[in-house]
């Protein structure tokens, strides 16, 4: 049902009620005036005849009938004659006003009084006098019908006028539907034109608001589709470049582990040699020598530092717990002051190589970062098992994360952030209280083996 119907049956049946609350008074009305016109009609009759009727009586029954026919009927009453055997002598004639027409019974018993009669007993008969309403209901009946006939006018014009202005009123709101719909069929262009009336214009104005910021909220959305489509690619190209940088590191890594390292030990190996054979011969030669294999050790030395930091062959070779043992007990060597404690205990379960790697690598970024920055003096690094992931934690006592840290520092970090989350995993890193820092990697593990790997080393 629209809401023009709606106001419409409304007002109908508001109209309907004032002309029924009318008609219930004009009816109230008509019935007073009937009553009080027959009653009065029929009191006058009553004073007439009673004061006529004794004298022609007593000239003999011939003169009170002449008498009555005489002055025929009396209003709305009738009068009957009737002599002293109770014979009807003479009866008033109908009333000529309207004749043959009748209100509806129902009708004349609602609006009329009781009939009232009234007897005049006499010598040699009686006089009777009987209210008649018939003709004050259908005057009380035409009213009605005029009444009747001008409410249904009243109504129908009515409701005609409200239904026009109704419809007028509520044009503005036809149109606002028509951009409701348009805006549900994926038309964000749609607006609304000035519209009349308060409550429309206010309407239209902010539905044009409401589609103005949907379009921005949808532009804004559509950028920011667009932005994480493009981090996404860049996601996937940053991991592709990680996976190359890694298998370049392993590479280089054997290399010089391979050849230049049995290089540099060739090199070392003939320094001494020539420097035992020239001994006591040439003293230059032998120095010369020495100084070739001094720095040849050196340099395999150093070759076997930076080995690890390229690639951690024996995270490859030997699993991560060995790899994350020959971190700890490098950097010891490199670091006597520092107190390192690691502690692995893990369900041996299918870490991936990528995985692995994350999580050496977390290691060796927390210690790095707890030596370069925090200058601490005691470090744990622990691996254990939490639930369906490994977690990785690396705990110092330094002096804690920077309060403005750099823009462009912290690299590591984000790198090992941004590997972390692509691999699914999380990566948290905060103070720790009262003093240090924190860093957590935690890796989702792939599957679970019966067997348990549980190292545990302290310093």
């Amino acid at each position: 049902m629209t809401l023009r119907l709606k106001v419409n049956l409304i007002v109908g049946a508001l109209t309907i009620l004032f002309v029924a609350a009318v008609l219930a008074l004009q009816l109230r009305s008509m019935r007073e005036s009937v009553n009080e016109e027959v009653v009065a009609a029929n009191r006058v009759a009553t004073q007439l005849l009673q004061r006529n009727a004794w004298l022609y009586a007593a000239q003999g029954t011939p003169a009170i009938l002449a008498y009555l026919q005489g002055i025929g009927r009396v209003r709305s009453n009738e009068i009957v004659l009737f002599d002293a055997q109770g014979q009807e002598l003479y009866r008033s004639p109908p009333s000529t006003y309207k004749a043959g027409r009748d209100a509806p019974d129902w009708f004349e018993r609602l609006i009329a009084p009781r009939p009232s009669m009234q007897s005049i007993a006499f010598p040699g008969g009686k006089l009777v006098m009987q209210s008649n309403a018939s003709r004050a209901a259908v005057d009380a009946w035409d009213y009605v019908l005029v009444l009747t006939f001008g409410a249904v006018v009243l109504l129908v014009v009515v409701n005609a006028l409200v239904f026009w202005l109704v419809g007028r009123t509520l044009r503005p709101f036809g149109q606002i539907v028509g951009a409701l719909e348009a805006l549900e069929a994926g038309r964000f262009d749609a607006a609304l034109p000035p519209l009349a009336g308060t409550e429309a214009a206010l309407i239209g104005a902010a539905f044009n608001r409401m589609v103005g910021r949907l379009r921005q909220n949808i532009e804004t959305e559509r950028r920011a589709a667009l932005a994480e489509s493009r981090l996404s690619d860049n996601r996937e190209l940053t991991r592709w470049i990680e996976r190359q940088l890694e298998q370049e590191r392993r590479l280089i890594a054997h290399e010089l582990h391979d050849e230049l390292g049995q290089s540099v030990t060739a090199m070392h190996s003939m320094a001494v040699s020539i420097a035992q054979r020239v001994r006591g011969l040439d003293t230059q030669a032998e120095q010369a020598a020495r100084t070739i294999a001094d720095e040849s050790s050196r340099l395999y030395e150093a070759m076997q530092g930076i080995i690890p930091r390229l690639a951690p062959l024996v995270l490859d070779n030997f699993g991560l717990a060995d790899a994350l043992a020959d971190l700890v007990e490098r950097t010891r060597r490199s670091q006597p002051s520092v107190t390192i404690d690691l502690q692995v205990e893990l369900i041996d379960a299918r870490l991936g190589g990528d995985a692995a790697l994350a999580l050496y690598r977390g290691a060796q970024e927390g210690m790095t970062n707890a030596l370069r920055h925090g200058r601490a003096t005691h470090i744990r690094v622990e691996l254990r098992r939490d639930a369906d992931a490994a977690l990785l934690s690396v705990i110092d006592d330094g002096q804690g994360l920077p309060a403005d840290p750099p823009a462009s520092g912290h690299h590591g970090l984000r790198w090992l952030a941004e590997r972390t989350e692509g691999l699914g995993g999380t990566f948290h890193v905060a103070d720790r209280a009262p003093r240090g820092v924190e860093l957590q990697v935690r890796l989702p593990l792939e599957a679970a083996a019966p067997a348990t790997l549980a190292v545990a080393r302290a310093a």
